[in-house]
């Protein structure tokens, strides 16, 4: 891994487990207290050191929502189930903490891990303050700015061109002002910084939990094989069809595969992991199901049954072309 990757420090409000060899912790337990302690029920990261890998998951008041990895290159998000089986029942070597952020922060975090910054202009010396602060106040910046040196990442959010709130991973004192100004120091920039800055981040998104797309994953399944027993034989391949074709307006659905090929992990979240199944259904039942009666109704109310609260709460059902009593 490399050294730059190996050092980060995020910035954090308390370190609930400071940084530990892997092989003294076990991962589930410790997500598991998150979600059942109230005194652990917190937003924060866990932020998981692998030999070629990098994990940081994301929980907000003890669920775990999200997850990002880096493979030595970049970042990328990452589904929360492929995430946490990345890290070894028996780790022999690895490192993790578990520190508590603010929601805000976290949603620092994932943009800057997730999205290309928006470039600087060419004559802009972004890593001297007496360039970068006028620019930002000319104009009128609203967003996020990214300080990092040598693995210590910062973070500045601006509304209207001036600084309103730092998360900083150094323990500094003083006005918000004198905590900026030492991320600039002499001595600092003399290290390898960087600055980069984004618009204003979106809250963090929320994947979809692995309970809702494993149920997705058998309600499809089980439909597919459903219209097969009916004598649709090509319903496999109709399926995988509406699949490939839907793919392009529903990137979910790569997590499905009916032709054999292992599925891959969703990331998504669950609205819009509903719209790309409600989308799949449809497009199956209207190909390959008989539309004599009631037949797609009475198909759907019979495989939907034994999780109906879950998908319920989804809102699968609303965006079903046939309504269920």
């Amino acid at each position: 891994m490399p050294a730059t990757v190996a050092g980060l420090r995020y910035p954090h409000t308390r370190v609930l487990l400071p940084r530990t060899r892997l092989a003294y912790v076990h991962l589930e337990n410790l997500l598991t207290d998150a979600k059942r302690d109230r005194s652990a029920r917190v937003s924060g990261y866990v932020a998981i050191w692998l030999p070629e890998e990098f994990l940081v998951l994301y929980l907000q008041r003890g669920e775990l929502v999200n997850a990002c990895s880096h493979n030595g290159r970049d970042f990328h998000p990452v589904a929360i189930g492929a995430a946490v089986e990345k890290v070894p029942a028996e780790p022999e070597y690895g490192e993790i903490c578990f520190c508590e952020a603010e929601d805000e922060q976290l949603s620092c975090m994932y943009t800057s891990q997730t999205h290309p910054p928006v470039p600087w202009p060419s004559e802009l010396r972004a890593t001297e303050p007496s360039s970068l602060f006028p620019y930002l106040t000319a104009t009128t910046f609203d967003g996020l700015v990214e300080i990092a040196a040598e693995g210590e990442v910062n973070y500045l959010l601006f509304r209207h061109g001036s600084a309103h709130t730092a998360y900083l991973s150094g323990s500094y004192g003083g006005t918000l002002v004198e905590r900026v100004s030492r991320l600039f120091e002499r001595d600092r920039r003399a290290l390898h910084v960087t600055v980069r800055h984004w618009l204003v981040p979106a809250p963090l998104p929320v994947q979809a939990a692995t309970g809702l797309v494993q149920a997705y994953r058998d309600l499809a399944t089980s439909l597919v094989l459903r219209l097969v027993a009916d004598g649709s034989e090509s319903a496999p391949a109709i399926a995988e069809h509406a699949r490939q074709t839907l793919v392009t307006t529903h990137p979910p659905l790569e997590g499905f595969s009916f032709n054999g090929r292992p599925p891959r992990p969703v990331v998504a979240d669950a609205d819009a992991l509903t719209d790309a199944i409600a989308a799949l259904l449809n497009e199956i039942l209207w190909t390959a199901g008989n539309h004599e009666g009631n037949g797609p109704e009475q198909m759907l109310r019979e495989l939907t049954y034994e999780r109906r609260h879950l998908f319920l709460s989804a809102g699968l059902f609303d965006k079903l072309s046939w309504k269920l009593a």
